[in-house]
């Protein structure tokens, strides 16, 4: 698991369109990186809209939001489109940059256990260490959360 202070791994990933998105891209902004499981579920979709009505409020305060998850990029623009989202999704279809954040491991869903990517955020300061870590969060009033650490 990442420690706040550390520096944050870097990216490249395709987003829901096919483009190109790095964290570079963000280099000297406040950037808050969500991983979730898989679009589209009832708890990814909480959250995701979650991140969506609260976005206005957080880039006002010099945030930037990006979610990423294992799914294809079709299924992220599937998924934006149908919640409208106003940020970017982006692929980790191998979850290489799942594993370089710690974000995957093994869970639990009802009586299974299994491996996939853990429900976390992190944010990423202008200089590009981790300024807040969060592991294994709930989908449901996470913003909340994030919004109160952040006194946004």
């Amino acid at each position: 698991m990442l420690q706040v202070g550390q520096q944050a791994p870097t990216f490249t990933l395709s987003d829901a369109h096919g483009h190109q998105v790095s964290s570079a891209d963000y280099a000297g902004r406040h950037l808050v990186v969500y991983f979730y499981p898989r679009a589209s579920t009832p708890g990814c979709t909480t959250q995701a809209c979650d991140f969506r009505d609260n976005l206005a409020s957080l880039e006002a305060a010099g945030y930037a939001v990006v979610g990423i998850s294992p799914d294809e990029p079709e299924a992220l623009r599937e998924f934006s489109d149908a919640e409208q989202l106003t940020f970017p999704l982006l692929s980790d279809v191998g979850q290489a940059v799942a594993r370089a954040y710690g974000t995957y491991g093994t869970k639990t869903l009802g009586e299974r256990t299994m491996k996939g990517t853990l429900r976390s955020t992190f944010v990423i300061d202008p200089e590009g260490r981790l300024s807040h870590a969060a592991y294994d969060v709930k989908a449901q009033g996470h913003v909340a959360e994030l919004r109160s650490t952040l006194g946004v």
